[in-house]
């Protein structure tokens, strides 16, 4: 459908990782079903240094390949939806090209320059001062596709027919401030499997790319013999994750993957939150966290808001997550239970955040200052 005056021009700017990109297809989706608005998706390829490194925050492309990325040319949108630091970048320039036409919705934390943004859409687990551009939502927009999942499960059926019940997958990530991969985490995953085998049943661990090699070489020498280990490697065939998905009986899931956890309670699964120790310096910079999450609660009065925007400008504290309350947020919801509490299936449903979204953008592009206001589905 072509733009009209009743059909803005929207452009989905979107990278390489896919949960992020499901945040942003989960938003247009809904923009189409409930306005009729269609988007066009413009794919954005990185030059290879920035795959894994950090672009300078500002409206630039030095970063991108233009000739593998998609063509970026007027008409400029009035609209642009991204996600993440390297296609925000181009979101900015788009911004600049249109002479400040093209309103931008972040999804997700920024990186700098937040004020340059039309509206930032966060989840529990993100601290952010509570400027008038801010939406926060209960919980991430992550998806999971139902039908990789299924057709994962249908392959796997038969190779996890012989391994005792119940399956346990036990999903392990890897160090992320202020989070550290010590010998207790090692001995935690252990004595999880080992629980498991002496219940009768199979635990299967699978690591991920972030997982320390130490690590997995403990777990490999660690293990009970029933145990299973999957240790992924770039080049490992066989992955069982998604299979496990769509099969285990109920999953342990380290607290520094949020996106794992996402998946999990997407599908309504049994989910048990293994919380992770922090280092000398991370328990330092979990204070700092838990300060931002105490400052950054936006249902604490305009004096605190405005004491927050102070200390947000002098870079004391800056954007940032804060893990434990987004377990807690899990929790609270019946969601998940803690690791070494009685395992038992959620009696919560997911959050539907997606039409407080939807209602923010109609309002953005139909130009209602009156909308641009602090708007809480849950406060932190």
């Amino acid at each position: 459908m072509p733009p009209s005056e009743t059909q803005p021009r929207i452009w989905l700017l979107l990278g390489d990782k896919k949960g992020d990109n499901g945040q942003v297809e989960t938003i247009a989706e809904a923009l189409q079903t409930t306005l009729g608005w269609h988007c066009e998706l413009k794919r954005i390829k990185v030059l290879e240094p920035f795959v894994f490194g950090k672009a300078k925050v500002g409206p630039t492309l030095y970063h991108i390949d233009r000739e593998l990325s998609a063509p970026l040319q007027a008409p400029w949108p009035d609209l642009v939806i991204t996600v993440g630091r390297s296609p925000a970048n181009v979101a900015l320039w788009v911004n600049q090209q249109s002479g400040g036409h093209s309103k931008i919705v972040l999804v997700g934390k920024p990186s700098g320059m937040m004020e340059r943004f039309d509206l930032i859409v966060i989840s529990t687990e993100i601290l952010l001062a509570p400027y008038p551009n801010v939406l926060r939502i209960s919980m991430p927009l992550m998806r999971i596709d139902e039908a990789a999942v299924h057709k994962a499960a249908s392959e796997w059926t038969e190779k996890f027919a012989a391994l005792p019940r119940p399956l346990v997958a036990i999903m392990v990530g890897g160090p992320t401030n202020p989070f550290v991969y010590n010998a207790a985490v090692t001995n935690h995953l252990i004595q999880a499997a080992q629980q498991v085998c002496d219940e009768g049943g199979t635990p299967y661990i699978t690591t991920s790319r972030r997982t320390p090699a130490a690590v997995v070489e403990q777990l490999q020498t660690g293990l009970p013999e029933k145990a299973r280990l999957f240790a992924w490697s770039a080049d490992a065939g066989g992955n069982p994750y998604m299979g496990l998905l769509g099969l285990a009986d109920r999953f342990i899931v380290t607290g520094d993957s949020i996106s794992m956890m996402v998946e999990v309670t997407r599908l309504a699964k049994p989910l048990e939150i293994l919380p992770l120790p922090c280092g000398l310096l991370g328990s330092l910079d979990q204070l700092r966290r838990s300060l931002a999450r105490w400052l950054f609660n936006p249902g604490n009065g305009r004096l605190r808001a405005r004491l927050a925007r102070l200390v947000y400008h002098t870079r004391f504290i800056r954007h940032t997550r804060h893990y434990p309350g987004f377990h807690q947020k899990l929790v609270d919801l019946q969601l998940a239970t803690w690791f070494g509490e009685t395992s038992q299936p959620p009696t919560g449903r997911y959050p539907d955040d997606v039409s407080n979204v939807v209602r923010r953008i109609q309002s953005l592009v139909s130009g209602q200052s009156a909308g641009r206001q602090v708007v809480d589905s849950e406060n932190l």
